[in-house]
């Protein structure tokens, strides 16, 4: 077992990769280097975001995602990799596995992993939103040498545009919705199906706890949460939370999430693989025997459904 004390983040500025990278500084003293590896563009675009890592300490690294000489580079005295990489860029994951396999340096390699599990059951090797997880999951069990952990967390239990709180326009409110300003909300399956949510918040501090808990772990795919709870329960949470006026209310079907879900991918919407994630979801595909968070001590004090949708609400009315 190898202790995590030099940490290179990849996707350190992005949706998942900014929660992540702040819940390791806010455990900074445990760890001895943070560094980043970005693009030039983003060194450019978001120079504040890159000042404030700056001034807490973080090593800045450039380059483009798959130059080799720069990631090697870059691997020069971090023990451990963390991936926040976006969906769009998960397969160039797949070499910089290769890289740190060959690395002297590099022990342990985090994917950008946050989410559903995508081998729960037979069926997942078969979901379109699986493919480049699949197979960056078979790069790191080809490894002999290098240390992973999958982070597995269900979907986020945020408003931010997409996520499963958020508020969905009225052309796409059959995919769920929960929108504060029109209480209005779309619930999926029959509305009484659980479903497993992680705050981003909680991510990261996730993340940092199967850091800190190498042994525990090491070699699987670490299934934790914040807090399950079926769409009725969330629904009547806004509510409650938003007034105690009554919601406008309504269900979308799991035959009919079905539908709009094969049209999606028959038309070539981008909409098509958000649609095979909520399905997945209705159909249970967040819950399983037992959460992992135990094995890294954080059992208590995830975030609530209440807190969850407080937040929600900040950012739908902000």
């Amino acid at each position: 077992m190898t202790t995590t004390k030099n940490i290179l983040i990849f996707g350190a500025t992005g949706l998942i990769g900014e929660h992540i990278t702040q819940a390791i500084l806010d455990q900074k003293s445990h760890f001895d280097r943070i560094g980043i590896y970005t693009s030039d563009n983003t060194l450019w675009t978001k120079h504040e975001d890159i000042g404030r890592l700056k001034s807490q300490g973080v090593e800045i690294f450039s380059g483009n995602v798959t130059s080799r000489d720069a990631v090697n580079e870059a691997y020069t005295g971090f023990d451990t990799i963390v991936s926040c990489v976006g969906r769009s860029v998960i397969q160039h994951q797949i070499q910089l596995i290769e890289l740190a396999e060959k690395h002297p340096d590099v022990k342990k390699f985090f994917p950008s992993e946050y989410g559903t599990d995508i081998e729960y059951g037979p069926s997942s090797a078969n979901e379109m939103p699986h493919q480049q997880k699949l197979k960056v999951r078979a790069a790191l069990k080809k490894t002999k040498d290098l240390e992973y952990t999958y982070v597995v967390t269900g979907p986020y239990a945020d408003a931010d545009s997409g996520l499963f709180l958020s508020a969905r326009s009225e052309e796409d409110e059959q995919s769920g919705t929960f929108d504060v300003q029109r209480k209005r909300a779309v619930l999926l399956g029959d509305g009484e199906g659980k479903i497993s949510l992680t705050t981003m918040y909680d991510v990261g501090r996730l993340t940092v706890a199967a850091l800190l808990h190498s042994e525990a772990a090491k070699g699987r795919a670490l299934k934790v949460n914040s807090f399950t709870a079926t769409p009725k329960e969330i629904a009547a949470e806004f509510e409650r939370q938003s007034g105690g006026h009554q919601w406008k209310v309504s269900i979308t079907s799991l035959d009919k999430l079905k539908q709009l879900e094969s049209r999606a991918y028959q038309q070539g919407s981008p909409q098509a693989g958000v649609l095979t994630l909520r399905r997945i979801w209705t159909e249970g595909g967040t819950l399983y025997e037992r959460r992992d968070n135990h094995l890294i001590g954080m059992e208590d004090g995830m975030e609530t459904l209440e807190d969850a949708v407080k937040r929600a609400i900040e950012v739908q009315m902000a």
